[in-house]
């Protein structure tokens, strides 16, 4: 046996919760081809169904407070080496991590690209306002790009994964909620009850024709109105973005922010445009709130509303963008439009993110260093961005082909980077 081959076999992978959908039965599937022993833990019936390899499957059956003792107990009879997980926020992944941290065991985090559409996050220990990236200025980026023998990445292949999406999640939800007897104790890191979930999951995939000739319409009027327009960019409210890396717990309190800071700023001539998040299932009713916050401030002939849909269309023409750490923000830099967010974001650099005051920045918006920018940009693209996606079955087989060599290399995403120093575990936020 090679010493590489004796050394993979020594890797034992703990899977935690992960994305909805059949990923993450794949990944552990690539990782035994490799040599490894793979493990999972699942809190719910819709984690069991999409486990495919029954005899590695450990469910998690008792509470959240007894979660830390049964997480060590697997650790240690197993051996483990690795843990994998989806986001590190929620309860039982950020009690891992901590964990992990004491036990001096690897965690794998994935998360959405932060180049979305088209790519994945990985990382180690921490994502998004725990990311590694937090800590790193583009100066460091560019030194680092330097010194760097590492080849361009490939290009993404372009697929469509939102119906994918809102279909594994509406099957996850279906599980949990008529399959779930096994698990009494199970409770989820959101507050909104899973029947609830899956309704409005359900409802989004029944409504999907009639929300597309909606968002034509809207998208339609602004374009063809002939007035210079800023992009107000929403987010998912439950999202962990939002909850653990953001002042804001939901759309409404950031929506009153911006449209308060368009009427007392942007020129009168000027329009506002809110862009709803592409998987916006409507538990607040974020169309009324804005024509209830628009009234009040006295714009109400000023500010359009536009349910989903792709971005590009509205950023080609677009004076500027607002938005609380969406990744979206990203699209919006890489055309160089002036940006302004209001939380923790990895792109969150002042080489190319506004710091104004809302009002000034509506009157007159900074515009993006473009060079800084494409810096940072090359630099997530040869470190944590993998080309693919989790939910379509092209995205997974591309995703799958370069992901699994990154987990199995001693180093992590920024370390391969020559120049790049030891990483760090910063301290996590969880989400209650």
């Amino acid at each position: 046996m090679s010493p590489n081959a004796e050394g993979l076999s020594r890797r034992v992978f703990l899977f935690l919760q992960g994305p909805h959908g059949p990923f993450f039965n794949g990944l552990g599937r690539m990782l035994r081809d490799s040599g490894a022993e793979v493990w999972r833990v699942g809190f719910n019936a819709g984690d069991q169904a999409f486990w495919f390899d029954k005899a590695s499957y450990i469910p998690f059956l008792d509470t959240l407070e007894q979660w830390p003792a049964a997480l060590s107990d697997v650790i240690d009879s197993k051996d483990v080496t690795d843990i994998v997980l989806y986001g590190d926020t929620r309860p039982v992944h950020a009690r891992a991590v901590e964990l992990a941290k004491i036990k001096g065991i690897t965690v794998h985090v994935f998360e959405e690209g932060y180049l979305r559409p088209w790519w994945v996050t990985y990382e180690r220990f921490g994502s998004n306002g725990n990311s590694r990236l937090m800590s790193l200025n583009v100066e460091q980026m560019r030194q680092a790009l330097d010194q760097s023998a590492a080849p361009s990445p490939p290009p993404p292949s372009h697929w469509g994964d939102m119906r994918q999406h809102i279909f594994y999640g509406a099957l996850y939800h279906w599980f949990v909620m008529f399959r779930n007897r096994r698990y009494q104790n199970f409770r989820r890191h959101r507050d909104l009850p899973v029947s609830k979930e899956f309704r409005l999951y359900f409802k989004r995939l029944a409504l999907m024709p009639f929300h597309r000739v909606q968002r034509h319409w809207a998208t339609a009027r602004v374009r063809w109105g002939g007035h210079p327009y800023h992009l107000a960019l929403l987010q998912l409210g439950h999202d962990t973005s939002v909850q653990s890396h953001s002042d804001y717990s939901c759309m409404s309190d950031f929506l009153e922010d911006v449209i308060k800071g368009f009427a007392e700023g942007a020129p009168a001539h000027h329009r506002l445009v809110v862009k709803e998040h592409p998987l916006e299932n409507h538990r607040e009713p974020l169309h009324r709130c804005v024509r209830q916050l628009a009234r009040a401030y006295g714009i109400a002939d000023r500010v359009h509303y536009v349910p989903g849909g792709k971005l590009a269309g509205l950023l080609d023409e677009a004076n500027s963008a607002v938005t609380i750490n969406s990744t979206a923000g990203q699209q919006v830099l890489w055309r160089g439009i002036p940006l302004r967010i209001f939380g923790k974001s990895v792109y969150d650099k002042p080489e190319f993110v506004s710091q104004q005051p809302l009002p000034s920045f509506f009157a007159m918006p900074m515009p993006p260093d473009q060079d800084a920018y494409r810096s940072y940009r090359q630099f997530l693209l040869k470190t944590s961005q993998i080309p693919g996606g989790f939910y379509s079955r092209r995205g997974r087989r591309q995703l799958l082909r370069g992901v699994a060599d990154m987990m199995l290399n001693a180093k992590d995403p920024y370390q391969s980077v020559q120049g790049c120093k030891e990483a760090q575990t910063p301290q996590l936020r969880l989400v209650e």
